[in-house]
């Protein structure tokens, strides 16, 4: 009898930690909301909103651009995540897509990228193979931007 009464004690409890477990999950702010440049006056978030189609970069916490984006079409997929740029290629040229070029390229997972796009009118909805397309001329601001900074000061945040 002893066993069963400590069996449902623990039982109990588990439900009470299951329980407080779920409802800090339920209420925890999702990681990419947690990111901020707060503490750390320099660093960079590049936040890209799928569903909403648009790009925000921050920087010490403030809001410096919000821009339309393309990301990937239908039966194509752009990963959601938390990233950190890999390389930068300034004149890149797709050796995957016909030799599509991608100016202002910023490689942040594997072939992923964040680049310019000569196709602008299609920005603001899903046109791409799962790269982030950019007016160029906002890809080029963004590339000088995190170049000059670097790497390691730069976090791409790909949210559905």
């Amino acid at each position: 009898m002893k066993f069963v009464a400590s069996r449902i004690v623990s039982t109990a409890r588990l439900g009470i930690l299951t329980v407080a477990a779920l409802a800090a999950f339920a209420t925890a702010v999702p990681a990419s909301e947690r990111l901020s440049t707060s503490n750390r006056s320099n660093q960079i978030v590049i936040r890209v909103d799928v569903s909403d189609q648009e790009m925000t970069v921050m920087q010490a916490g403030r809001r410096l651009y919000s821009w339309p984006v393309s990301t990937a079409k239908r039966g194509k997929i752009t990963p959601s995540g938390t990233y950190q740029p890999q390389w930068f290629s300034r004149n890149h040229r797709s050796s995957l897509y016909d030799d599509a070029p991608m100016p202002f390229a910023i490689f942040y997972d594997g072939n992923y990228a964040i680049h310019g796009t000569y196709s602008t009118g299609q920005l603001g909805r899903p046109a791409s193979n799962g790269c982030v397309r950019l007016h160029p001329e906002n890809a080029r601001t963004l590339y000088e931007m995190v170049y000059a900074l670097g790497k390691e000061n730069t976090y791409v945040v790909v949210q559905e």
